[in-house]
């Protein structure tokens, strides 16, 4: 009897296939490790930064029904509405769809958006340095989350892990320096430096079964956002005193990775549809 090997059945190929990923899966996770360490230095030994003394005044301090720097403080709605939604998303979403390291740190990320929003609100009632310190853990956990959570779906569960606790530790470390000393290069080296890690992330292909979050267009509404910040004055003026750039805040980057929660869900809730209309046929 003669046998006939199909090309995907040689035992060679098939144990070959497993230890390329794996080396390249390591060689990502090197590659990131590297960066990390880069950047770690560069907060560390880099040139000293100084908060700007102007960095609390901010444009719009209008105080509505006895609230001061209402808007401000409102505009951190968005972060808890985005944040319990997307909360809600991943409940919804059944345990195989997601792997449970990323299903973890997606939770941890929106988590973060709602401790952004109240920590973020307390800050804009009295903006101070201590506030500001408060604000920044609030805003590191969502960092954490979201920098883990790219690093799962485009390198490996494992690095998204490392990444996530690296991230909490080196936030917690920076938000400190900058509230006993005003230096402000490590909150910024953790900030751009993660922007800049998710944009190379970014630009990796999807794991097989993870999270396809278009992490460009993420970093592209964060940019948008963090842009409007800094003009914040010229967008209070241009858009007569109506609304300043701080309060278009950067929790429209969560956009996208609602959006693909939501594709996530689409397909179960249409195959739901479908059976329930042939059980009532």
């Amino acid at each position: 009897m003669t046998t006939i090997l199909r090309p995907d059945s040689n035992p060679s190929s098939a144990m070959a296939k497993p230890s390329a990923d794996g080396l390249r899966t390591l060689g990502l996770e090197v590659g990131l490790l590297s960066v990390c360490l880069v950047l770690l230095a560069l907060g560390v030994w880099g040139p000293s930064i100084a908060q700007p003394s102007h960095y609390h005044a901010f444009a719009d301090q209008r105080a509505l029904f006895g609230v001061p720097n209402m808007m401000d403080v409102l505009s951190n709605l968005a972060f808890a509405g985005f944040g319990l939604v997307g909360a809600w998303r991943i409940r919804r979403l059944p345990q195989h769809v997601l792997s449970p390291v990323q299903r973890s740190l997606a939770g941890l990320f929106f988590f973060g958006l709602v401790a952004t929003a109240l920590f973020s609100g307390w800050y804009h009632l009295q903006p101070d340095n201590d506030g500001l310190a408060t604000d920044r853990y609030g805003m590191t956990i969502a960092f954490a989350g979201l920098l883990g959570l790219a690093a799962a779906t485009r390198v490996s569960d494992r690095a998204g892990q490392w990444l996530t606790l690296a991230v909490l530790v080196c936030g917690a470390g920076s938000t400190w320096i900058c509230s006993t000393s005003t230096d402000v290069l490590p909150w910024a080296v953790l900030q751009y430096g993660g922007i800049a890690l998710i944009l190379g992330l970014g630009l990796l292909a999807p794991r097989d079964g993870a999270l396809p979050v278009p992490w460009i267009a993420v970093i592209l509404v964060y940019a948008l956002a963090k842009v409007l910040e800094h003009a914040d004055a010229q967008v209070y003026h241009l858009t007569l005193e109506l609304v300043s750039g701080h309060t278009l805040v950067a929790s429209f980057a969560a956009l996208p990775v609602l959006r693909t929660l939501a594709r996530a869900t689409r397909p179960l809730e249409s195959s739901a549809c479908c059976v329930a209309i042939s059980a009532k046929r």
